[in-house]
């Protein structure tokens, strides 16, 4: 009689060994499947979200009207940008000509002590433009002015007019 019931108390014991490592593994399988659902439900909110917004700023409902709307704002906006460029261009191209390089020299005329002269340089990029030649003398202001192409004068320039105009060409 002993031994039938050692029998029976190692047959009750194995069920229990076996049924307690099914529930550790039911519990870790109902854990991945609650993190799955958890992440596949926060993807489809991420994607209700964004097809919202999608359709609140086309106001449209069908994903492919969305789709078409997008596309002409993007050929629109592309052309635009074109626009924009060729007119940069012409801009760039016309700034050539302004007169961007400005220059002034002081000199005194004479050896004497008094108001001193000077000498303004205006070119463009070209090193087109004129030359200004404010002389003070006894009688008053006298004014001259000379043309400059390519960097050189159409009549002859001075000392202090090439001065200015060689410093218009470094800076």
């Amino acid at each position: 009689m002993v031994e039938i019931q050692v029998e029976m108390n190692l047959l009750t014991l194995t069920p229990k060994k076996y049924t307690i490592v099914f529930m550790i593994s039911l519990e870790f399988f109902l854990a991945i499947f609650f993190g799955w659902l958890i992440f596949i439900t926060w993807l489809l909110f991420n994607t209700r979200n964004h097809y919202f917004r999608l359709t609140e700023a086309t106001g449209k409902i069908k994903i492919d009207e969305i789709l078409n709307s997008l596309l002409d704002s993007y050929k629109k906006q592309k052309e635009e940008i074109e626009i924009i460029k060729k007119k940069l261009e012409k801009q760039i191209e016309e700034s050539k000509y302004h007169l961007k390089k400005i220059n002034i020299v002081r000199f005194h005329p004479f050896e004497k002590a008094g108001d001193p002269s000077f000498v303004l340089a205006f070119l463009d990029e070209k090193r087109n433009g004129i030359v200004i030649n404010f002389l003070y003398t006894k009688e008053g202001l006298r004014v001259y002015t000379k043309e400059i192409k390519e960097g050189k004068g159409n009549y002859p320039l001075t000392e202090e007019e090439e001065k200015a105009i060689n410093l218009v060409k470094t800076s």
